[in-house]
């Protein structure tokens, strides 16, 4: 179920590109569920959607109207970027995130194993509002500790950042809608969070992953207070076997966690492979990237990131 407003709504073209991407990936046997519809966008795709042009994310909590939608719709995975119109109006961060919390436990009343995909949401900066870049900012820094506190192994809240590398000037028609470079930037972001739910298969215990072999390199992509940018290069060492699975172990740096994860599927600090990159054949490497935060003062991060295959 794609939840939120007229971002995630009409016309929302980035569900179709994530759509599209998704069945060229393997992943056909999905169904986008939602009681609203729209085929405005380019490309052919499964346009149901609950994306209410206008819709606050508190007034659709107070209102109780996901519930119904829920019922209709009966979703395993919502993936949400809401609130861009209660930031707007100038709603305090806790009261957006009360409303959150309220949406999250509908969603698990609806379905106990839920699965919900957040948004860090895309930066606005509309002419008549002159105060929602930053607001928008300072929203988002909260996204990541609300998740945490309310994530279970049952029902995991992932945090997608859909902010970083997104420029309203750039990537929205009117300062707020995405066009296409920005729907392709949306369901870029959205497509390894989300495949990484659909990764077929069991994927077994992570930290019983085999006796494979393989190694893991860490590089810091990009460092900024407060956070960095990470990538792991995963090699399988072995000059003629076949591995089918890897498992990644991080050892962060104090104070520093993981708040998204691309290419992977995390469970705490391990990430195993996605349902497509588990397969490496002798000599050949693959990737994941994450996100990270740490304390504002912290040095360059160093990550030690151990693999074990089968």
């Amino acid at each position: 179920m794609p939840l939120g407003d007229s971002i995630t709504g009409s016309p929302g073209c980035w569900r179709s590109l994530l759509w599209n991407q998704l069945q060229t990936a393997g992943y056909t046997d999905i169904d986008f569920v939602g009681t609203l519809n729209a085929q405005s966008c380019a490309l052919a795709h499964d346009a149901d959607n609950e994306g209410h042009g206008g819709f606050q994310a508190t007034a659709t909590a107070d209102q109780n109207l996901l519930p119904g939608w829920l019922a209709a719709t009966r979703p395993d995975i919502v993936v949400m970027h809401f609130g861009t119109n209660d930031v707007w109006s100038s709603i305090a961060p806790d009261t957006v995130l009360a409303a959150f919390t309220k949406l999250v436990g509908q969603m698990r009343a609806a379905n106990p194993s839920m699965k919900v995909l957040v948004a860090q949401l895309i930066p606005i900066d509309p002419s008549d509002c002159a105060g929602c870049a930053a607001r928008t900012v300072a929203f988002n820094q909260r996204i990541p500790a609300w998740a945490r506190g309310i994530s279970t192994a049952q029902s995991p809240v992932t945090v997608v950042d859909q902010w970083t590398g997104f420029d309203s000037a750039t990537d929205t028609y009117d300062g707020v809608h995405p066009n296409a470079s920005g729907d392709a930037k949306m369901a870029a972001r959205w497509y390894p969070a989300l495949s990484a739910l659909l990764a077929p298969g069991d994927p077994g215990d992570p930290g019983d992953p085999g006796s494979g072999g393989c190694s893991a390199a860490f590089r810091a992509v990009s460092v900024w207070q407060g956070g960095y940018q990470g990538e792991i290069t995963v090699t399988n060492t072995s000059s003629t076997a076949v591995i089918s699975s890897w498992s990644v172990n991080l050892t962060l740096p104090a104070g520093s966690r993981l708040t998204q994860v691309w290419n992977g599927a995390p469970t705490g600090t391990t990430v195993r492979n996605a349902g497509w990159n588990g397969t490496v054949t002798a000599g050949a490497s693959t990737t994941f990237g994450f996100l990270a935060s740490t304390p504002p003062a912290a040095d360059t991060p160093s990550v030690t990131a151990t693999c074990s295959a089968s």
